[in-house]
């Protein structure tokens, strides 16, 4: 089934009757080749490719909850490639890259909507921090645009300028950012993959991991044990939790990240805005609610809830940036569990158990991340060997301390970065 405006218009005066789900459900067959386990953005992008350009199909994505209820539905939908040091930059270039065709490559709209974001930055040190970013980003192939305070007023004139404390000077823009309905992507990537003959299976919590001589042999579910020849974690926040099956210990802590949208309100941000002072991020929904998070809540969790003095320091942040919003009311809010790495760079890699291969460490950047994740996650599974993309994103890093990531500079603490 595809969409198209004729497709939508035909249903509309047919009473909508043509429509047929997007994904099928199936029962867990006894083996497949690839076992993907977590049904997220990265899990079902990763069963996607596979199938797409490596044309391996015999592939389960098995999620115990429902497509979409994780981390990829519980988030700000920033969509961005701005990063610095080696090893992220190309990374999320090629993630940007396919975020840009994405919507055309599986016909299905997740509301990709390119706005624009703006790092905004209070004094002379975050100015040349701003400067040698920007300088990185384009030598990477993408874009930046270090904006004037005049300039930065004249695109957000809502922003309070005349703060004594945390004066605006000015911002790096990167155009081609913007954000995407978040659940929309893994809706989309779903149908994409079951279309291609993958076996979703939702309900199905994987209990235990099997491995015999050191290599992985299947995995155990409450609906069964279920045989493959490789075993892909997605596991998000619960990556730790997972990989322990298996008797790993991962560099990961997992820790609360809270997100917030406002009432309705009429069109008053029109790109993505970083406030670098507190942390804070925000942009307008389509709906007109204001969506906006700043840091973590600073102690490791698997609650998918936040603490109360987070959410009062963000909304003293949001008002210092924002004054005019201040008596808008909150509309509700949501916690999302990261997997934060020692260095704020993730791991795409092979395990030490043969067959057992590792997606996590995806810290703030899990979402912008979905499209390259099961790129070059998918291409490390068919090949065995790193997309070039992905290449510095090694487990061996925090053993030998060789090849680390410290995007901002904040040093080895998981709830830094």
């Amino acid at each position: 089934m595809r969409f198209s405006g004729w497709r939508v218009l035909r249903e509309g005066l047919t009473g909508n009757k043509g429509w047929k789900p997007h994904w099928r459900d199936p029962e867990p067959k006894s083996e497949y080749d690839v076992v993907i386990i977590g049904g997220g953005g990265h899990g079902l992008a990763t069963a996607y490719y596979l199938a797409k350009e490596h044309g391996i199909t015999n592939v389960a994505v098995l999620e115990k909850g429902y497509l979409g209820g994780g981390n990829v539905g519980r988030n700000t939908t920033i969509v961005r490639a701005n990063y610095y040091l080696p090893g992220n930059s190309e990374f999320y270039s090629h993630s940007l890259k396919l975020w840009e065709g994405m919507e055309q490559d599986l016909n299905y709209n997740a509301m990709m909507s390119q706005r624009g974001i703006i790092n905004l930055f209070h004094n002379d040190g975050q100015r040349d921090a701003a400067v040698r970013r920007g300088n990185a980003i384009i030598n990477q192939g993408d874009d930046a645009e270090l904006l004037s305070r005049e300039q930065v007023r004249k695109l957000a004139p809502f922003l309070n300028f005349e703060n004594n404390r945390f004066p605006i000077m000015g911002g790096l823009m990167q155009r081609r950012a913007g954000t995407a309905r978040h659940d929309a992507v893994a809706w989309g990537y779903a149908r994409g993959a079951g279309m291609r003959g993958v076996d979703l299976i939702q309900n199905c919590e994987v209990t235990g991991i099997d491995v015999e001589g050191g290599k992985v042999v299947g995995v155990q579910t409450v609906r069964g044990p279920i045989r493959a020849k490789k075993v892909a974690l997605a596991a998000a926040g619960r990556s730790g939790q997972v990989a322990a099956m298996a008797g790993l210990t991962l560099p990961i802590e997992s820790h609360v990240l809270q997100a917030f949208v406002s009432e309705g309100l009429k069109p008053i941000v029109d790109h993505v805005i970083t406030f670098a002072e507190g942390h804070l991020y925000i942009s307008q929904s389509d709906k007109g609610g204001l969506v906006f998070g700043s840091y973590l809540d600073f102690y490791s969790s698997y609650a998918a809830r936040g603490n109360l003095p987070m959410v009062e320091h963000t909304m003293e942040t949001f008002v210092a940036m924002v004054p005019a919003v201040s008596k808008a009311r909150l509309l509700r809010s949501w916690g999302g569990i990261m997997d934060m790495t020692p260095d704020g760079s993730p791991i795409i890699d092979h395990s030490p158990i043969d067959g057992l291969y590792l997606n996590c460490g995806w810290c703030y950047g899990g979402f912008k991340a979905t499209p390259g994740s099961g790129s070059v996650y998918a291409h490390l599974i068919a090949t065995d060997r790193p997309h070039g993309a992905a290449t510095k994103f090694k487990l061996d890093r925090f053993r030998s301390g060789v090849g680390l990531m410290d995007e901002e500079g904040t040093g080895a603490q998981h709830n830094l970065h």
